[in-house]
C-alpha cells in the first residue's frame, strides 16, 4: 500500500507508516498530483492499481468488489459508484450530489456513456492507466480518467460501493469556494476531453 502525503497537517503519515504503508512525500498540492506521484512510486510487476481516499470515507474491505471484474477479464477499469451503493447520511454534501449528477449528465451527452459517479474509489489495469497518459494535477483527475478511458476503448464497469462521512474537514467540498473551484475544474475538464481525449 502506498500513501501519498502532499501537505497533510495531521498525523496521517505517521499513522500510515505504523500500519505498514509506504508513505511517499509530495510537496506539490493537488489530488491529481498525489495520484501521479503514487503511480510513479509503484513497485515493478504491478498489474492493477486501486485508488481510494485516505479520509476514511471509502471502505478498503470492498476492494475485492472492484478487482473482480478486472481479474475475470470483464473490465479494464472499475469505478466504485456511491450512487449505486449506500452512502451514509451526510457523507455527500448537497453540492457534491448536484455536481456529480451534472458532470455525469454532461458526460452522457458528450460520450453517450451512462456513468453514475465520479467516485475516487476505483481500480484499473496499470497498462491501461499508463496508456491514458494522465495529466491533470487537481480536481479534474477522475473526469480525465473516465473520459479518456472511453476515447481509448477501455472496458469500463461500475460496481456499488459504500461511503461514509470523512474524518476531518474537506478543503474542497467543505467550503463554498472549494466547491466552486472543483466544479469549474470538472466542467473545464469535460469540455477539454469531450472530443479527442487528449
Amino acid at each position: 500500500m502506498i500513501v501519498v502525503d502532499n501537505g497533510s497537517t495531521d498525523d496521517t503519515a505517521e499513522v500510515a507508516r505504523a500500519e505498514g504503508a509506504r508513505v511517499v512525500s509530495e510537496p506539490r498540492r493537488g489530488y491529481g498530483q498525489a495520484c501521479l506521484t503514487g503511480i510513479a512510486s509503484l513497485p515493478a510487476g504491478t498489474d492493477v492499481v486501486v485508488f481510494l481516499d485516505g479520509d476514511h470515507s471509502d471502505h478498503p474491505e470492498e476492494i475485492p468488489r472492484l478487482l473482480r471484474p478486472i481479474l475475470e477479464d470483464r473490465a479494464d477499469m472499475v469505478i466504485g459508484s456511491r450512487t449505486l451503493g449506500t452512502a451514509e447520511r451526510g457523507a455527500l454534501t448537497p453540492q457534491q450530489v448536484v455536481g456529480n449528477r451534472l458532470a455525469c449528465l454532461l458526460m452522457r451527452v458528450v460520450l453517450g456513456v451512462g456513468y453514475t459517479d465520479l467516485g475516487p474509489f476505483r481500480a484499473i489495469r496499470l497498462a491501461s492507466l499508463m496508456a491514458l497518459e494522465m495529466e491533470d494535477r487537481s480536481y479534474g483527475w477522475t473526469v480525465e480518467m473516465q473520459m479518456k478511458a472511453i476515447h481509448r476503448g477501455l472496458r469500463v464497469s461500475e460496481v456499488p460501493v459504500s461511503y461514509r462521512r470523512r474524518v476531518g474537514h474537506s478543503k474542497i467540498s467543505g467550503t463554498v469556494l472549494g466547491s466552486i473551484r472543483a466544479g469549474a475544474k470538472i466542467l473545464v475538464s469535460i469540455a477539454r476531453y469531450a472530443f479527442d481525449g487528449h
